[in-house]
């Protein structure tokens, strides 16, 4: 499999790609059952954003573009809605990343350095995620991951495997889902694809043939097939199974599930350090795939304080195993143009295998990154600066999409010279400009920018966002560039009016050349499959700046209505000058946990703009973006109700409080203003205290805090 990134616009745009291409291998992978891409090949897209947003703040709003887990569940099989969501793992890919995890598990729980804090270490299978969910102690259903929430039902599949055991022991909770990972030995991977190569039909690599294998309509297939199963984890349960991650795994195998021998307990960073290493040098002689090591508090109670980000939970992490390498020759640099203006250059590569995929593209971030200055302004590779002819040491980090690690300057050609980054835009001609403080050079083009609004719009149908099948990156362009008006789409509102516009026009779609009635009748219904759709992915969609995926949530979250935000933002009066705070609304939006000054002054510009207004007003016509449901436990004293915490709380760290008052169903602010419900100050507590007591909000400390929860 080659894995070459397009020629595309910019990083931003590369992003997208990675995501359609995602899409397609989800398709193919857990819907049907045809893997178009290696295993490793899929890995790479899976990281691709991580990797290029951690180099630059600028497209750290498209991480969360990954959030999303998994693909939706096959309508081949039922779906089983699961009691507690399937979330996956955050990565980390060095010591120092171990370091910084388990730092900031501390810091969340205010835990002292020198207080022993025990973590479970166990391999990270690479198979298929699944849950069995037993029902007075009677396997009643199996459930795949699917996006997280909703997976698939393959019960009469599971049933198949002889590893899985039917029914429980006595001393086995009422109703208990015990989770853990389907998967292939490598002997028996090659067993059956010696099989299957007299029908012409082999999977890439055990964990595809895992997949396939279960995944099988018909379940006597799937009993043909040599799978098997490590739990690990759980779900819904009606009653405690113990006190620790280690103990309940045991408690697992007492119950007759396989569990991995490797798995241990370590008690310090040195203990966890060894314990990776141990297992890395064993990983060639396992008899199954592992891609590294995965960290779990061991302590429920501390796993249950430190909670869940929006995909991954904050008490576990999964430890990479190293990066490869390789070297060839940089042949050249493009620069692409994004939905934002950003200039961002691609390095082109000779083709070269790096752990066995061949790559020919590498990023180059910014123009710092080519001259050998990072972000904090200290040189980068000793100072060395990257050259159209160099030979380069290329890596794939965590084995992610590939970034040039070092030059070698013994093989630097005698004509080479330092690359000029360019101050036009490659897309429209208008002057690029780089503003202080910033490593991103922009195109000052705006709407007259063609990649910009082509980006936009590539955006606004991406998967995270609206969400439009048939609507990809060439179709996006075809509308884009049309010279009929029945055709073109400058706009979004423009997509909901095609089909009205094509049914007036003597230009039919199904004529050209590429498409035809049924693909256009699936297009069709699939815009108006989207003219409801979810307040946060219809915000996220209008690609204002800074607005994630994540940021979305947040603001949905606290205004639950898209007219009540705009509402705010329209109304907002933002801070003048030093001292001056801004108005009410101002307040409000910046106040948001998470959001903060710059996010807040994106939302409120955004709507500040004639253009942007109007485009939002027709789309509004097409689209009714529905309302988000509140979050938490809707029936808690602080549901529902604005919260600021502030001063030295000495009970719980800062995160750990907004973590706790948000599972409640509270909005948790950063800043008091009339709206504010709340306010909890700690020791030292200073102006915001001041402030809430002149506003006359309701003022509380920390144990009164506990008291009022219930958590006293």
């Amino acid at each position: 499999m080659t894995l070459d990134v397009p020629v595309i616009e910019d990083i931003s745009r590369a992003i997208v790609a990675a995501q359609t291409l995602l899409a397609e291998a989800d398709e193919a992978y857990y819907i049907n059952d045809a893997p178009i891409f290696s295993d490793a090949v899929y890995d790479d897209l899976r990281r691709f954003v991580g990797a290029l947003t951690s180099a630059s703040q600028e497209f750290s709003e498209l991480a969360s573009r990954l959030e999303r887990i998994g693909a939706r569940p096959s309508p081949a099989f039922g779906q089983v809605v699961h009691a507690v969501p399937m979330l996956s793992l955050d990565n980390v890919f060095t010591d120092e990343d171990v370091v910084d995890f388990i730092a900031g598990v501390r810091r969340f729980l205010t835990w002292p350095a020198d207080r022993e804090l025990i973590f479970t270490a166990e391999p990270k299978i690479d198979g298929l995620s699944m849950s069995l969910r037993y029902e007075n102690r009677r396997l009643v259903t199996a459930a795949t991951r699917g996006d997280g929430t909703t997976g698939e039902n393959v019960t009469a599949n599971i049933r198949t495997i002889r590893e899985i055991p039917h029914q429980l022991p006595k001393d086995a909770p009422d109703v208990v889902e015990v989770r853990g990972e389907v998967y292939m030995r490598r002997d028996d991977f090659f067993a059956l694809n010696q099989r299957m190569a007299e029908t012409g039909q082999v999977f890439a690599n055990p964990r595809n043939s895992a997949a396939g294998s279960l995944r099988q309509k018909d379940p006597e297939v799937t009993r043909s097939r040599p799978l098997r199963f490590f739990a690990y984890a759980w779900g819904e349960t009606s009653e405690p199974l113990g006190e620790t991650q280690y103990d309940i795994v045991q408690r697992f195998g007492d119950w007759g599930f396989p569990i991995n021998s490797l798995m241990d307990r370590c008690r310090s960073l040195e203990d966890i350090l060894a314990h990776y290493r141990s297992i890395e040098a064993e990983r060639a002689e396992l008899p199954y795939d592992i891609d590294g090591v995965v960290y779990k508090v061991d302590r429920l109670d501390l796993q249950e304080r430190l909670g869940f980000r929006s995909r991954s939970p904050r008490w576990a992490t999964a430890h990479k195993f190293p990066a490869e390498k390789a070297t060839t020759v940089l042949t050249g640099i493009d620069i692409q143009v994004g939905r934002t203006g950003a200039l961002t250059p691609v390095a082109r590569l000779r083709p070269v295998t790096v752990g066995g995929v061949v790559v020919t593209n590498a990023t180059l971030h910014n123009e710092d990154y080519i001259r050998g200055i990072g972000n904090n302004g200290q040189p980068i590779r000793e100072g060395r600066d990257i050259r159209i002819g160099d030979t380069v040491v290329v890596q794939r980090a965590g084995d992610v999409i590939p970034q040039i690690l070092d030059v070698v300057l013994e093989g630097r050609p005698a004509h080479a010279v330092p690359y000029v980054f360019p101050d036009r835009c490659p897309a429209c001609g208008s002057h690029a400009v780089r503003e202080e403080g910033e490593a991103v050079r922009r195109c000052t083009g705006g709407l007259i920018c063609p990649a910009q609004a082509v980006e936009r719009l590539r955006h606004f149908v991406s998967r995270n966002a609206l969400d439009i099948e048939g609507l990809g990156e060439k179709q996006i362009e075809f509308f884009f560039n049309a010279e009929d008006p029945a055709l073109r789409i400058r706009s979004p509102a423009d997509i909901f009016t095609l089909k009205a516009r094509q049914e007036r026009s003597l230009t039919k779609l199904e004529n050209i050349e590429g498409f035809g009635a049924v693909s256009v009748r699936k297009l069709f219904a699939a815009i108006d499959d989207r003219r409801q759709v979810e307040f946060s992915r219809f915000l996220f969609g209008l690609g204002i700046r800074h607005i994630g995926e994540t940021n979305a949530k947040r603001l949905a979250r606290h205004f639950l209505s898209f007219s009540a935000l705009r509402t705010a933002a329209e109304s907002a009066v933002m801070p003048q000058g030093k001292g001056d705070i801004g108005n009410a609304a101002w307040q409000e939006i910046n106040g948001i946990n998470g959001i903060g000054a710059v996010v807040a002054e994106a939302v409120v510009e955004f709507f500040a703009e004639d253009h942007n207004r109007e485009a939002v007003d027709a789309l509004l016509e097409e689209v009714t973006p529905v309302d988000e449901q509140p979050v938490g436990e809707v029936s808690s004293p602080v549901a529902g109700k604005t919260v600021v915490f502030t001063g030295a709380l000495e009970k719980m760290s800062r995160d750990e409080a907004k973590a706790m008052a948000e599972k409640l169903g509270a909005k948790v602010a950063g800043s008091v203003s009339k709206k504010t419900d709340l306010v909890v100050a700690g020791p030292g507590a200073g102006s915001k205290l001041k402030q809430a007591t002149d506003l006359g909000i309701e003022v509380i400390d920390e144990d009164a805090w506990f008291e009022r929860v219930g958590r006293g």
